[in-house]
């Protein structure tokens, strides 16, 4: 456990009794102080008290990815979000890494819920290999997370088995003893949520990921207001996104990614290649608006692209957009002018269409000298030499490849979902948590966001390790003792089809 506190946090009555100080210097500032030793809860889960909220970070923590928070509360636990991390270089077959689901056997019965912030791979992964199989809490989420999640429980044949949920962006719900508000923000992805999770022991704010977007492109701009009254109502705590935590960025904005894209199709007379991730609806609209408005026609490449791509027209989202052609196929023969394509596999992803594209797989048309492919993403640490291996073999057939970082027309191709330290303290002074508990990043965007808190006015910034269980109450925050979660690693099949995880013994 990295035992850090920075900043001065009260001591908590009913702190298991200390088997001796610990004192642990951390780079960043601030008072440290004098930690007790925990426990090692294993099996034998605390109860949570009405006078706390029990915390339990499952994922986000020294990684970005593999997203489980779980919160407890006068004897009930809820689950936000259920995400998975991808394997790194070395795990031959692995697919996706997850929390062993057999390690909530002993709150199963108490786990009331699941709550979705927003549909990226590393907050719902999980959902269609574990429900309802492992698990099968009741789950909460926005219409077009809601939407992804059912398509891929529909295609593992057991959306009937599984409870879902509906809430509408800025909507309220309970869950047991969680009175739940949702707060609108902007990331890259349709309808984000934070959490504002209330009860009597106080409130949590949960944020998920999100950035401040002046201009979306699809949906509303962040809502200031609700945010700014939350925090006036009193936030006992705040669990952040971490991922600029070290480095002021400048305001982006898809709608300066749609003016990059209406001028590449302006500047390019060959065939045109949007790589990006699936759920990132707003991208896609831009690609496929600048695409048409240059006299192109348009398809989809890959499975993902094109299920995010059906959830969100189906819900009024891609608006006057203009519909896809129904393969990739089809556009093989037009004139090089008229092709244009948005595919997935920008992290290069094996099986993904960006890298069949290279191979030069037949079902797409044939790139070469002249033509352009974008990655219209940010690669994401661990994947460059996949990415690299990917755009070598695109650059070999004469292709130009432009990288994310790359601008068009002063405009960028890429702009981040997250917020840079420069918009992380314009949250904090909006919300005035006392505590902060930095979320998703590595060790080093943890501290740097545990630093910036202290900064902005927190009494106390816990930088803490995946699995361990901190109490919050109005007496002061502490690290508790951790739980034992092991990580499972899942397969894919021989097609490259996710295959959901069946124990031998699944929970009740």
């Amino acid at each position: 456990m990295k035992e850090d506190l920075i900043g001065a946090a009260h001591a908590d009555a009913t702190a298991t009794a200390p088997s001796g100080p610990v004192t642990d210097k951390k780079p960043g500032g601030g008072n440290v102080i004098p930690f007790q030793r925990y426990n090692e809860f294993g099996s034998r889960w605390p109860v949570p008290g009405e006078a706390e909220i029990l915390v339990v970070p499952l994922g986000g923590l020294g990684r970005i990815g593999m997203n489980w928070t779980l919160y407890g509360h006068a004897g009930a636990w809820i689950l936000v979000d259920a995400g998975i991390s991808f394997p790194d270089e070395g795990h031959e077959g692995v697919d996706a890494i997850v929390p062993d689901p057999g390690f909530l056997a002993p709150i199963q019965d108490r786990l009331l819920g699941l709550v979705i912030t927003h549909a990226h791979e590393d907050h719902i992964g999980a959902i269609d290999r574990l429900w309802p199989h492992a698990l099968n809490a009741p789950i909460w989420a926005t219409p077009f997370a809601l939407g992804m999640i059912s398509r891929r429980l529909a295609e593992q044949d057991t959306l009937d088995a599984v409870t879902l949920n509906r809430f509408d962006v800025g909507s309220s719900f309970s869950i047991g003893p969680f009175a739940i508000e949702t707060v609108r923000l902007t990331h890259s992805v349709p309808e984000p949520v934070a959490l504002a999770v209330t009860t009597t022991a106080g409130t949590v704010l949960h944020t998920g990921d999100w950035k401040f977007d002046p201009e979306p492109m699809i949906g509303q701009p962040t809502d200031f207001d609700k945010l700014r009254r939350i925090g006036d109502a009193g936030v006992l705590a705040m669990l952040c996104d971490s991922t600029n935590a070290h480095k002021d960025l400048p305001v982006t904005s898809e709608g300066q990614v749609r003016q990059a894209f209406q001028k590449l199709f302006a500047t390019r007379k060959g065939q045109i290649a949007i790589c990006c991730f699936a759920t990132n609806v707003a991208r896609v609209a831009s690609a496929a608006v600048a695409a048409v408005g240059a006299g192109r026609k348009v398809a989809l490449a890959g499975r993902s692209m094109r299920n995010s791509e059906a959830v969100a027209r189906s819900l009024g989202l891609l608006e006057g957009v203009p519909e896809f052609l129904s393969e990739p196929s089809h556009l093989r023969g037009l004139d090089r002018k008229e092709v244009a394509m948005i595919c997935t596999g920008g992290q290069g992803e094996e099986r993904a269409a960006l890298a069949r594209l290279a191979r030069g797989d037949r079902r797409f048309p044939s790139f070469g000298a002249g033509d352009t492919v974008v990655i219209s993403a940010r690669v994401i640490p661990g994947n460059e030499e996949a990415v690299d291996k990917v755009v070598s073999q695109l650059r070999a057939r004469g292709v130009e490849v432009l990288m994310g970082h790359e601008l068009m027309g002063g405009m960028p191709l890429h702009v981040s979902g997250h917020p840079g330290a420069n918009e992380l303290r314009e949250l904090y002074a909006l919300v005035r948590p006392r505590f902060a508990l930095p979320v998703h990043g590595t060790e080093m965007h943890l501290t740097a966001h545990a630093r910036l808190a202290r900064a902005a006015g927190c009494e106390a910034a816990l930088v803490t390790e995946e699995a361990e269980l901190i109490r919050l109450s109005p007496a002061g925050a502490r690290v508790m003792g951790r739980v034992d979660a092991p990580l499972l690693h899942l397969q894919s099949d021989e097609n490259g089809d996710r295959v959901p995880y069946r124990p031998q013994i699944a929970l009740a």
